[in-house]
């Protein structure tokens, strides 16, 4: 597995070994020993999530005050871009994003620590995400940051307007958005 550090360094792009010929192709998407020797990380996931979506559906920018989640994300069908924001106020890149292509065609997964907000929009006509997260989903500490926030300025490649949950559609700027210490 190689693990590259982007611009924000705790955000991990994983890259699986694929071993594919005439009949396909196998990976392991997910190998504790493997995930800790690229990363040197050693999350306990507890909960596995999948989501399909349209094209143009933007789910996010979640995340959850308390129960706070950290998150391996993939695709297996179709394209997305992913985004993490850093919301940890004593953070060097504290209200940075930075956003991956993930797709079932690249196989790469992205790793997104504690402490950050992540959305995606949906590239293909469908898509299907899986993500592992380090904590239990908890509504009563989930908070939605707007994902046009011009303070944030996140560059979606898209045209027009994305189709948003009411939940999303109401979401906090960063400026009012409760954030980590």
């Amino acid at each position: 597995m190689k693990a590259t550090r982007l611009k924000i360094p705790d955000l991990i792009l994983l890259e699986p070994k694929v071993f594919g010929d005439d009949r396909g192709f196998f990976l392991e998407s997910y190998n504790r020993r493997v995930f800790q020797e690229a990363t040197g990380l050693t999350p306990d996931f507890v909960q596995d999530n999948h989501s399909s979506s349209l094209k143009g559906v933007l789910r996010g920018l979640h995340y959850q005050v308390q129960q706070t989640q950290s998150k391996l994300v993939r695709v297996i069908a179709g394209e997305i871009f992913d985004v993490a924001v850093d919301l940890r106020r004593d953070s060097k890149t504290f209200g940075q994003w930075d956003g991956e292509i993930l797709s079932a065609e690249n196989k790469r997964e992205l790793w997104i620590p504690g402490g950050f907000a992540h959305g995606f929009l949906v590239l293909s006509e469908s898509a299907e995400v899986l993500y592992k997260a380090t904590d239990y989903y908890a509504p009563a500490f989930e908070r939605s940051l707007a994902w046009n926030d011009p303070t944030l300025a996140i560059k979606w490649p898209l045209k027009g307007e994305p189709t948003l949950s009411v939940k999303d559609a109401k979401a906090s700027s960063l400026k009012d958005a409760e954030v980590f210490s």
